[in-house]
């Protein structure tokens, strides 16, 4: 495909964005879907190597049968709900049983803390405001039924075990939520190298629903319209092979307006996670 010439109008465009307060991942992903070329948008918006994703990724992927509405999980079959190929995520019932969902939840209970992010300045964590959860970490295989769970996300996403962070268990109580984010580590910050030396780049992450709220907290992708409700046993999966807004990641999660929600995240690297 030719390279695109970037035209006034499309600068002065540009301009008015930047001045009228939006984000240059959110301008990038109006150009994109307006049909210019990642390299033309980069460029526009002054991103580093001219605004074109790095190097794509393995990423771990899914295997239905026959019919595209069973996933083979080692231990039993896996429902699944919805799949949409641009980013490729599933959305699946019944990967957990209620007593794994439960059973998670009070062994978490009693360690949950106010939740942290990644600071990509700086390689280590930091307090975001966008994030209002609280939760903890399990280690890789900490009890049985962690093992067990690990062992079938390993099958289902046919992606190594030892290539997964430890399972994440959050509280969402009411008016909690995440607002909308990428899990990859952006190429461009200066903590990126030291937090990558763990396992290199997340390539996909997958959500499961321990517990769903009486109304709100719905997962939300905004690049591509989707809402996914919570739904005990459930999981939504996704992968990113471009750690950029290319990738058509984008989420979060809505505000929770009654009861509480409960999720586990496995969020899975290109190495082995150490």
């Amino acid at each position: 495909m030719p390279a695109q010439l970037i035209t006034r109008e499309m600068q002065d465009w540009v301009a008015q964005q930047l001045a009228a307060g939006h984000a240059k991942e959110e301008i990038f992903q109006a150009l994109l879907e307006a049909g210019w070329q990642a390299a033309a948008a980069g460029e526009a918006l002054g991103l580093p190597a001219a605004g074109a994703p790095p190097p794509a990724l393995a990423v771990p992927w899914v295997k239905a049968d026959a019919s595209g509405t069973m996933v083979d999980a080692g231990d039993k079959w896996v429902e699944v709900r919805e799949h949409r190929s641009a980013p490729d995520l599933w959305v699946f019932s019944n990967l957990l049983s209620a007593a794994e969902c439960e059973a998670l939840i009070e062994t978490a209970a009693p360690r949950l803390e106010r939740s942290l992010t990644v600071d990509t300045r700086t390689g280590g964590e930091e307090l975001n405001h966008d994030r209002t959860s609280h939760g903890m970490f399990y280690t890789r295989g900490e009890t049985e039924i962690v093992r067990r769970i690990e062992t079938r996300i390993a099958k289902l996403l046919n992606w190594p075990l030892q290539n997964g962070e430890g399972l994440q268990v959050l509280r969402y109580r009411r008016g909690a939520q995440y607002k909308p984010h990428y899990d990859y580590f952006d190429p461009g910050e200066p903590g990126t190298p030291a937090i990558l030396r763990r396992g290199g780049q997340r390539v996909a992450s997958l959500i499961m629903y321990l517990q769903e709220p009486e109304e709100g907290g719905a997962t939300v992708f905004p690049d591509i319209g989707l809402k996914v409700r919570p739904q005990r046993g459930s999981a939504v999966f996704f992968s990113y092979a471009l750690a950029h807004p290319a990738s058509l990641t984008l989420h979060g999660g809505e505000p929770v307006k009654s009861g509480e929600k409960w999720i586990a995240t496995k969020w899975l690297r290109e190495r082995e996670f150490v």
